[in-house]
């Protein structure tokens, strides 16, 4: 449940009964900058650069070049100013606090010109006591300064050592010195991102007041007690007592469901207090768990806190509770050195299948539920069952957890440092430990949360030595580290919830990066730990580049977003691929030759005459690239599940980089910027089916491993073919004979050597055929059918230009495309421009004359819309 936000609404019930009262200030705030010559009218959620765009001042930031045009919004200091008439009568109230969620980033906030407090920390909630400075009409300002200028200005200031990285690659176009604010890190820009440093109130703003005793927050997590075969739920409560004697009174848990009515006696001292309780559930009464989407239900339980107590004062919240347990496994392997590293949930080893998620917007005020909804959709969509939400970014909001809860999302939850050393002093510290603090009583009721980790990628940069640290100094940045990720981060998340494993870093080694003093020589070992792997330079068809580690955390591939998404933002003149515009929306070094590099290793390069045609071509080929590289090292982390070669193996975790993106533009990303979904995801749909057929070859032999996530065995039947490229009708088919694929394993299923493979169809050769191969059960398929190439696609003989065409039709809310094709289409992409929407199977093969396609509109459309808009693209196409 929303837990703020089920507090807020109580909150605005009866003051004699709940003792409270809240008041919102969100809405409309006049925002002005540093010399006054901009004065404006904008909202609260928001932030600077949405104002001025919503005020027409500005373009769309995203357009062009304009994250370098408006570079001067973030380099100025505004101010945000309202003024308010309270509607309560402020002498009848003991205690009332200004309550900021949040605010981005760097202020000085004054109340009726009394300056109240400040803020230095984006993800830290603030709360101010204004009880002898508000009045019935008030007027409230935040003075902030330029992140990009605080930044350098506290930079400046430290004097004790350089703390790398001081600027981020040119390529970036980003700003200086990140890692000393407690803000978005990627706001400065990233090699995927633009750089928008913004200013604003990101979350809301409330005035609560209240008398007596006041519940500001509660928290609740449930364990399972192994010894006494019980679930118990640990809750905590928090109150400020302003009452100058004890508050006494029943404290009564109620859920119905499984029969709990637990009333306690309470006696509340003056002061800031927290209450802390217990509740067995009756090991008789049977609890439905939470589970991963693909492995059970989300079963939640509704439970409600009622507090009587003195002077009739009733307090009441309301909740969701999940039961589920976690365990991170770290043990000894048979036939391998090093350790294990997968997950356990409710006892069940998982493999978890998914991404890595980063802000879906720059501005966090465009990240709305609905958005939200549809990207966390598209994950379960696509057979995922977790997200890593990347530490450069933010935590996320709470819709966002929740929805993980509903979806059956786990979460890998970073916090939000990466790819940077940081300051150790005492300030800094001191406002990490608030932010972690904070962060973990906000979300570790959450079930869907199932490690914390401390950084991305800061043990492998210390370690790896990315920043050209002299090695002198190692030592001291290695004990400025384990300051703050070990003594202060590790030790406040491990003292506030014993309910799930924490993490130092990722990628890291565990147990023994933390057996080697915290840091480890080598945290990117296949043989502990979680592993991030990137090569742009090897051929990633050749799945022996590939490392054969634990745990994958990050891995992948770029490509360009659709043309549709790029045309939002760009003019005509840049729509080719060697414009300005495409070396500016590229942040990553010589990231658009690397696409076509290994583009080219298997595909030929689109050569039309026509400029436009070719851009198009070229994005749908680095779309192809892209999906076919993630589908082939997915495919080998996925097989590699239950076995253990030449002491290598065991991987029970895919996480590719990335899921979405910020902006349009270039990325490694899966959805595109509004959630259009690339080649790769749906791909991904398929290589994270629970039930696979992955073939590869090696030293000439074809092979065939069956993967199963399901939690019961399978009989099943394995279905191989053999297509000339030149031909509808298979050459050649066999059916194994039925077999069955235990819970949980991958296995080889087949074998065949290539040279054998291709002498059962008469005339095959490497270059004019193609493999494919499902399994079925009685006939009926129960896996994606998947392709193995006996040679790169640029060789391949008697590939022909299809004539393919579609009809459409409407059912309900969906539309179906009945598709015709004259000829073997390998990679045929369906594209309907700019209407919103995902079809149900897109960068497929047809190897059948017919096929039916459907398509699921996010907002309603017609046929005709779509007839308009419709346009197919296959292999052969762009040559």
């Amino acid at each position: 449940m929303r837990l703020h936000l089920l507090l807020l609404l109580a909150l605005c019930g009866a003051g004699s009964t709940s003792g409270a009262l809240s008041y919102s200030l969100g809405g409309s705030w006049r925002i002005r900058n540093g010399n006054g010559s901009l004065d404006l009218l904008g909202t609260v959620p928001g932030c600077v650069h949405s104002t001025l765009f919503q005020q027409g001042f500005i373009q769309d930031p995203y357009y062009g070049f304009n994250d370098l045009n408006y570079r001067w919004i973030s380099l100025d200091n505004w101010i945000y100013s309202k003024e308010f008439k309270i509607p309560f009568d402020s002498s009848k109230w003991q205690m009332i606090n200004l309550i900021f969620e949040g605010v981005d980033t760097v202020s000085e906030i004054l109340l009726n010109n009394v300056t109240i407090g400040k803020t230095d920390n984006m993800f830290t909630k603030y709360i101010f006591d204004i009880t002898n400075v508000i009045r019935d009409v008030n007027s409230i300002e935040l003075r902030f300064q330029s992140a990009v200028l605080y930044a350098t200005k506290q930079s400046k200031a430290y004097t004790s050592r350089e703390v790398p990285p001081n600027c981020p690659p040119r390529v970036q176009k980003g700003e200086c010195h990140v890692n000393f604010i407690r803000k978005e890190q990627c706001s400065f820009s990233w090699d995927w991102g633009p750089s928008f440093p913004t200013q604003g109130i990101w979350k809301g703003v409330r005035i609560e007041a209240y008398n007596i005793c006041h519940l500001y927050d509660f928290t609740f997590v449930p364990m399972y007690d192994n010894k006494a075969q019980m679930w118990k739920l640990n809750i905590q409560t928090f109150f400020d007592v302003i009452s100058p004697t004890p508050v006494g009174g029943q404290m009564i848990i109620a859920i119905p469901e499984l029969k709990i009515q637990k009333t306690n006696n309470i006696k509340l001292q003056p002061g800031k207090r927290t209450v802390e309780l217990s509740v067995k559930i009756n090991k008789n009464i049977p609890v439905e768990t939470w589970w991963p989407h693909g492995h059970g239900n989300q079963t939640g339980y509704n439970m409600t806190i009622l507090f009587k107590l003195d002077k009739d004062l009733n307090i009441e919240r309301s909740a969701k509770v999940y039961f589920r347990t976690v365990e991170l496994i770290e043990e000894p392997i048979k036939g391998s050195r090093g350790l294990s590293f997968y997950f356990k949930i409710n006892g069940l080893p998982i493999f978890l299948k998914g991404s890595n998620w980063i802000p879906p917007d720059s501005f966090q005020d465009r990240v709305t539920s609905d958005l939200l909804r549809l990207l966390l959709q598209s994950v379960v969509d696509a057979n995922m069952n977790v997200l890593r939400v990347w530490g450069g970014g933010v935590y996320e909001q709470d819709k966002f957890y929740e929805l993980c809860d509903e979806l059956g999302i786990m979460v890998w939850q970073d916090f939000m440092f990466a790819c940077a050393l940081y300051p150790n002093e005492q300030s800094f510290m001191y406002s990490v430990a608030k932010e972690v603090a904070h962060q973990v009583r906000r979300l570790k009721s959450h079930p869907s949360i199932i490690v914390w980790s401390g950084n991305n990628e800061n043990e492998i940069a210390l370690m790896m030595n990315w920043y050209n640290v002299k090695i002198t100094d190692l030592p001291v940045y290695i004990q400025d580290y384990v300051a703050l990720y070990v003594s202060n981060i590790r030790k406040i998340v491990l003292s506030r919830d014993k309910s799930r494993p924490f993490v130092t870093s990722s990628p890291s080694n565990g147990a023994k990066s933390i057996a080697e003093g915290w840091v480890s020589h080598d945290p990117n070992s296949k043989n502990f730990g979680d592993v991030h792997f990137y090569d742009y330079h090897s051929d990633c068809w050749d799945w022996k580049v590939f490392p054969k580690a634990r745990f994958v955390s990050e891995y992948g591939y770029q490509s360009w977003p659709s043309f549709s998404t790029l045309q939002t933002v760009s003019s005509e003149k840049d729509w080719f691929y060697k414009s300005n515009f495409s070396f500016h929306r590229q942040h990553h070094q010589h990231g658009n030759d690397e696409m076509l590099y290994q583009a080219g290793l298997h595909f030929t390069l689109p050569q039309s005459s026509d400029p436009l045609r070719q851009f198009k071509d070229t994005i749908y080929i680095t779309q192809v690239m892209q999906a076919q590289c993630v589908k082939t090292e997915t495919e080998f982390y996925r097989r590699s599940r239950s076995e253990i070669v030449n002491g290598e193996g065991h991987t029970m975790g895919a996480l590719y980089w990335q899921l979405n993106d910020i902006w349009q533009a270039p990325s490694w990303s899966s959805l595109e910027y509004g959630g259009k979904w690339k080649m790769l995801h749906y791909f991904a749909r398929n290589f994270f089916a629970p039930l696979l057929p992955i073939g590869f070859e090696d030293q000439g032999i074809f092979y065939v491993y069956g993967v199963s996530d399901l939690h019961s065995d399978s009989k099943v039947q394995l279905t191989v073919r053999i297509h000339a490229w030149n031909s509808l009708t298979p050459l050649y088919f066999t059916v194994t004979k039925p077999f069955v694929l235990k819970a949980g394993q991958a296995v080889s299923i087949y074998e065949q050597p290539v040279n054998t493979l291709l002498k059962t169809c008469g005339n095959c050769t490497r270059q004019n055929c193609v493999v494919s191969f499902y399994l079925s059960t009685d006939r009926k398929r129960v896996s994606p059918t998947n392709y193995h190439f006996l040679s790169s696609l640029k060789n391949a003989q008697g590939l022909l230009k299809p004539q393919i065409t579609a009809s459409i039709s409407q059912q309900d809310d969906v539309f179906v495309f009945a598709l015709e094709t004259s000829a073997i289409a390998p990679f045929v992409w369906l594209d309907v421009g700019s209407i919103p929407g995902r079809f149900s199977d897109n960068g497929f093969f047809m190897t059948k004359k017919t096929r039916t396609v459907l398509f699921y509109p996010w907002k309603p459309t017609t046929k005709y819309k779509l007839e308009q808009s419709f346009h197919v693209t296959s292999l052969a196409d762009i040559y």
